[in-house]
Formats: structure tokens, sequence, C-alpha cells
């Protein structure tokens, strides 16, 4: 992320009780989690033996949805439902661990599968890490 996006939301009139690093972490890691796992998916669909990846494809799909929905709903400041938040970063921890273990599978047949794998981990991480950060 850019250092714009920090500014902004550092400007909030009503900044959120959460912590700030967790917060930011966890979207930036959700955002480069959805984008590795688009990405993948299309690299599995590229592959010769694409109908052998279905079930990754499948879990990068849901993977990147799941973070997507997730940053953008962190993102929200103001009169936010921890509820909400928590329920959905679980989620997204979740969708990460499936998906890296799915492509952690065929990590040694596929380059992008081992990084996604990778990107996963540090986006499932980041959500557990925000989730010990609610109030």
């Amino acid at each position: 992320m850019t250092e714009s996006f920090r500014e902004v939301v550092a400007l909030h009139p009503h900044p959120t009780a959460v912590d700030r690093d967790a917060l930011l972490r966890c979207i930036e890691e959700c955002l480069d989690c959805a984008t590795s796992c688009g990405a993948c998916a299309d690299a599995c669909l590229g592959e010769d033996e694409a109908e052998e990846l279905t079930a990754c494809i499948r879990h990068c799909l849901d993977c990147a949805d799941t973070c997507d929905a997730t940053r953008r709903v962190v993102i929200r400041q103001t009169a936010a439902d921890l509820g909400v938040i928590r329920a959905l970063v679980q989620a997204c921890a979740t969708a990460c661990a499936a998906c890296a273990e799915e492509c952690r599978r065929h990590a040694h047949h596929h380059a992008h599968c081992r990084v996604c794998a990778e990107v996963c981990g540090r986006c499932r991480e980041a959500c557990e890490g925000l989730l010990a950060a609610l109030p």
C-alpha cells in the first residue's frame, strides 16, 4: 500500500479503537492475497492439467473473494460492528488456511501455487493478529 493510504486512515475524524498497525497489516495482506489468489487461479487455468487443479482454482477464487470483502469491510472505521468484523476476519483466516493447504499440494509442480500458499499464510497470520487485537 502507498503512504497516502496510511495517511487517509490516520486522518479519519473518528478512528476505531482497534490497533491501527494490526488493522493496516490485515488490509494490506488481504489485498495482496486477493490479488495473488486471483493470479494463481488464472495460472492454474492455463496449465495443461487444469482439470486436476479444479479444487485449487476453487480455493483460490473463494479466498480471493473472501479477502477482498474482508479488506473492504475492515477499512471502514465509522460505527464499526465488531461482531461482523470478527466473523469476516475469522472467515478470511479460514479461507486462507484452506487455500494455502490446497496450493501446497501443487507447489512442487507449480511455482505460482508455492507463492500463493506463502501469501495465504501471511494473510492468515495477519487476520489472526487482527482478531487478537479486537476489543
